[in-house]
This record gives structure tokens, sequence and C-alpha cells, in this order.
């Protein structure tokens, strides 16, 4: 899966979390970019992204994660 495609994915699945389609997201955007993205929806972005890509983040990669290219890196290395 290609980065973009991963970015696209993301996108979709905040839009829907936070109700707002006018997310886009992309490799250097951060949670605090975001309007209502806090910590809970944080979390449940997290569970969502796990649950729909079939992927299992460690406890201190997210809590590492300040970027959302971090995290399209870290599921680009768990699918290959």
């Amino acid at each position: 899966m290609s980065e973009q495609e991963i970015l696209d994915r993301l996108t979709l699945i905040l839009r829907d979390l936070l109700d707002d389609d006018s997310i886009v997201l992309t490799t250097e955007t951060r949670r605090e970019d975001v309007p209502n993205w806090d910590s809970f929806n944080y979390v449940n972005f997290i569970v969502a992204t796990e649950m729909q890509l079939g992927v299992k983040f460690k406890i201190g990669e997210i809590e590492s994660f300040e970027k959302v290219g971090a995290i399209v890196k870290s599921i680009q290395a768990m699918i290959g």
C-alpha cells in the first residue's frame, strides 16, 4: 500500500470519526492542526485504524506519533 493510499484511508477514518468531510491529512499533519482531534478521539482513531487496516501499534509507538507521517511509516512497515 502506498503512502498516499494509507493517507487516504486515514483521512476517511478521521472524517468519519469526527464527522467532518473537510479534513485532509498529510504526512505533516499534527493532531493540534485538526479541530476536535483531542486525546479521546486520537485513541478512537488509533483503534479504528488498527481494525480497518489489520495492524497493531505498540503503546510506545502510539505515544510517540507526532505527525501523521509517522503513523503512515509504521503502517507501511507492518504491512510491507
